[in-house]
């Protein structure tokens, strides 16, 4: 084997590594924007969840407060 054949050889195996590299790097890569993808969705479901619950204890809070308001009419 003369050193050109070697040194083609080598220069294939870096160009098959750096593929296969390339490769997964793609793969790890859509797998985490797909995983980005699915938390965004699971914040905004939680948000739409959390708006009316914040609504109906904002309510709650305010009923609270208008009725010891008026109980303390009473006590003076």
């Amino acid at each position: 084997m003369t050193q050109n054949d070697r040194t083609e050889q080598l220069l294939t195996e870096i160009l098959q590594v750096q593929r296969s590299q390339l490769d997964e790097y793609k793969r790890v890569t859509s797998e985490s924007l797909q995983l980005q993808r699915r938390a965004v969705d699971a914040q905004i479901r939680y948000l739409r969840l959390l708006r009316p619950m914040l609504i109906v204890g904002a309510a709650v809070v305010a009923g609270l407060v208008v009725y010891v308001l008026w109980l303390s009419r009473f006590i003076r």
